[in-house]
């Protein structure tokens, strides 16, 4: 059950801002010679995003380690930005609200480790995966039911949306390819 604080934090919602390892993914990487880099990525979060595009929900990525399969990954899905390999989150943060013309009440932000909390302490909607560490599931208004990498940012999307009164907006959006383009607005 929903509580009304996080309805309420929902409302003014346009963006929303992951973090990729433990977010994207279940922060597993496997690495090779010569810097070969493998990730698994859920297709459940990937369609997500597409979802969140046709309901007119603006999207970023804030990854405090670079990878070349976040990048292809990234060029895959209609996300807004990505800074990829950033520590100190708080500056790309602040660059995303400026270039969107954002305030902190506008942006969700879903974390799983001790690097995410600068930001959920900024944002509207703060949100952790459900296999985040202990400080930042306390920082959070929900905290998903799914793990990071197996569905988690999906769930925030459908989750947004559906309180938002946009999730039949999206669906209609996907089934009339609208999505590619401009996306119809209430």
């Amino acid at each position: 059950m929903q509580n009304k604080e996080l309805q309420q934090r929902i409302q003014p919602i346009k963006m929303l801002i992951c973090d990729i390892d433990g977010v994207l993914t279940d922060g597993t990487v496997y690495l090779g010679p010569d810097n070969f880099e493998l990730k698994r990525f859920s297709i459940i979060d990937g369609a997500g995003f597409f979802l969140a595009k046709a309901g007119g929900l603006k999207t970023a990525l804030i990854s405090g380690r670079y990878s070349s399969a976040t990048e292809t990954r990234f060029k895959e899905l209609p996300i807004d930005q990505l800074y990829n390999g950033v520590v100190n989150k708080l500056e790309p943060y602040a660059e995303i609200k400026t270039k969107f013309n954002l305030t902190d009440a506008e942006i969700a932000y879903i974390g799983d480790d001790l690097i995410d909390i600068s930001i959920l302490e900024q944002v509207g909607l703060p949100i952790a995966v459900q296999n985040a560490y202990a400080p930042v599931k306390e920082r959070a208004i929900y905290v998903t039911e799914k793990n990071g990498g197996e569905g988690a940012v999906r769930e925030v999307i459908d989750l947004i949306l559906t309180n938002q009164g946009k999730y039949e907006l999206a669906l209609n959006n996907l089934k009339s390819d609208r999505f590619g383009g401009e996306i119809e607005q209430e």
